[in-house]
């Protein structure tokens, strides 16, 4: 049976990626936060409603500074939206490229599978040719097998 996927990483891509993903980790270490769920809630996440007035009261500070409260810390509001504007692109990116990694995985773990069936069959068959370790082979194997009687293994 042909393999649905080949990967293209090679263990120097491998090596590599874990390397800068280690120096990602290092990088924003203590910088980032992990909410906890009482915390989520707490401070919630704005919707897009309340996104669009975060950017109109922006645009006004842009375009009309004196029309702006002087309450606020626009020194900081602005560090804030530009840290917001880059942890959402980077989360983005980031999640974009675990669900591919994700993919990928499942597709190997397909090929992995479909091997493994085609091995068991094999060994099966050696097992019907009295040939030396596959009886027991097959009884070891067999036990990751559904016994309801349908008599074929359950897909991936």
């Amino acid at each position: 049976m042909k393999n649905i996927i080949e990967t293209q990483l090679t263990q120097s891509d491998r090596d590599h990626f874990d390397d800068l993903i280690g120096q990602v980790e290092a990088l924003l270490a203590g910088k980032l936060s992990a909410l906890t769920e009482e915390e989520r809630v707490k401070y919630g996440s704005i919707n897009e409603q309340n996104k669009l007035l975060v950017n109109k009261v922006r645009d006004y500070r842009q375009t009309s500074p004196a029309m702006s409260s002087p309450d606020v810390d626009w020194t900081e509001f602005e560090s804030d939206f530009q840290a917001r504007g880059f942890l959402e692109s980077g989360a983005a990116r980031l999640s974009s490229l675990a669900h591919q990694m994700q993919s990928t995985k499942i597709l190997h773990d397909n090929d992995n599978y479909q091997d493994a069936l085609n091995d068991y069959a094999y060994a099966q068959y050696k097992k019907g040719a009295n040939e030396p370790g596959f009886t027991e082979k097959v009884a070891e194997i067999k036990q990751f097998f559904n016994r309801t009687g349908t008599g074929t293994p359950p897909t991936p």
